[in-house]
């Protein structure tokens, strides 16, 4: 099963990939070409159509069968902004996988609980998202 963990950053969607084999249960980070998808102007409809489409076929160009988003507060402090709900939305509205969420409390406590090596091509940005999408599965 390919899945897809997400981090929403300003203009910028994060992805981190990661394969798991379900026979052996073994888990496998792919180092994809594409590792971020812009948004380059909320506000102008064919930059959105762009994005969306972008999206779309990064999701179905690399078989993935499933999202997890890493969540976002909606107020206070450290509340996402408003691009990143927009952004949120259309992948939602994805035609090819399911879409969760994660929260980061789940995050930290997986962390805690797990003993996780992040992989060597992972870049620093990247670290949140590959967390997103490792934290639903079984304890390694």
């Amino acid at each position: 099963m390919r899945i897809c963990g997400i981090d929403l950053k300003a203009n910028n969607t994060i992805v981190s990939v990661i394969e798991n084999n379900e026979e052996d249960d073994i888990l496998v980070y792919v180092d994809m070409k594409i590792k971020k998808i812009e948004l380059a102007n909320d506000e102008n409809q064919s930059d959105v159509d762009k994005y969306f489409e972008s999206i779309n076929s990064f999701l179905r160009s690399n078989k993935i069968e499933k999202v997890f988003i890493k969540k976002r507060a909606k107020k206070g402090n450290f509340a996402g902004g408003a691009v990143t709900f927009k952004m949120e939305a259309m992948i939602q509205l994805n035609d090819v996988c399911e879409v969760s969420f994660v929260t980061s409390q789940s995050i930290g406590a997986y962390t805690k609980k797990n003993n996780v090596e992040l992989p060597t091509s992972l870049n620093k940005y990247q670290e949140q998202a590959y967390l997103a999408s490792i934290v639903t599965l079984p304890s390694l």
